[in-house]
């Protein structure tokens, strides 16, 4: 199950994953998770993505209401039917039958984060009845005071970042990674939205403390962000969202921004 991460981080392309937030059954955006706004459809603009060279998608179901879930998977079908590259879910996933119903719809890979935090052995239960490259564990950070308990000075906070968990963020990476998740998806809520760059730093402090991918989340304001995304903050891949939504930049833009910066990247 865990032959199937890729060994070496250094040669492989670059990853870019538009990341689209669904309010039932709407696309929206906010900032640091706060006042979001309605920004169009999910199912046209995954296929914009795709048609534009997108590596992959990401869907997060920002509400994850129960009432919302018959909709969301109604959302993945039209997506898997759109677009013809790999695209993950989150969102109110907490049980194997919740992952097996993501999938069944027509995702590659589920997206965990509350739920693997209340019970870690989600993560390993996914792993073993869909491979490790299936579970992606979302990882939502804020920046907090060194202690004994959060010696990295960055702590996993849950529902939506609005319930601080005590666990640090470097600690609860390496134990995603020993139960088996395949990829590990950081999210700084400090830079989420504000276009001032990823949080380098914690990048770079998870990427170093695990060998599985690691996605840079939060903070994209241009393409030199990318770059360092995956440079210095040693990330495989760079979530967007504003940047790409609100049409600043194409992802060909950012695509040849970082070819021509040197970074290995899958050119349409």
């Amino acid at each position: 199950m865990h032959d199937s991460r890729p060994a070496n981080r250094a040669h492989l392309s670059k990853r870019i994953i538009p990341c689209l937030d669904v309010r039932d059954g709407r696309l929206t955006k906010g900032v640091r998770f706060q006042g979001n706004e309605d920004i169009g459809d999910p199912v046209e603009t995954a296929r914009r993505y795709y048609e534009q060279g997108a590596d992959e998608i990401v869907f997060y179901d920002i509400t994850a209401s129960h009432e919302a879930r018959g909709i969301f998977l109604d959302v993945v079908e039209r997506v898997a039917s759109a677009i013809f590259i790999p695209f993950s879910v989150g969102g109110g996933i907490a049980s194997v039958s919740d992952m097996r119903a993501v999938l069944l719809a027509g995702a590659e890979k589920v997206s965990v984060n509350s739920a693997a935090v209340r019970r870690p052995e989600l993560i390993a239960e996914g792993a073993a009845a869909f491979g490790s490259q299936a579970v992606v564990v979302g990882m939502d950070v804020r920046r907090a005071t060194v202690s004994d308990a959060l010696p990295s000075g960055y702590e996993i906070v849950i529902h939506g970042g609005r319930t601080p968990t005590g666990l640090d963020a470097v600690a609860w990476a390496r134990r995603c990674e020993e139960l088996g998740a395949g990829e590990l998806c950081v999210n700084s809520i400090d830079a989420d939205g504000t276009k001032d760059g990823y949080e380098l730093t914690l990048t770079r402090l998870i990427a170093d403390a695990v060998t599985i991918p690691v996605i840079a989340s939060g903070g994209a304001g241009g393409p030199q962000h990318l770059v360092d995304a995956v440079t210095t903050g040693g990330a495989s891949a760079a979530l967007v969202a504003s940047i790409v939504h609100y049409g600043t930049y194409s992802i060909p833009e950012l695509k040849s921004f970082m070819h021509e910066a040197g970074v290995p990247v899958r050119m349409v």
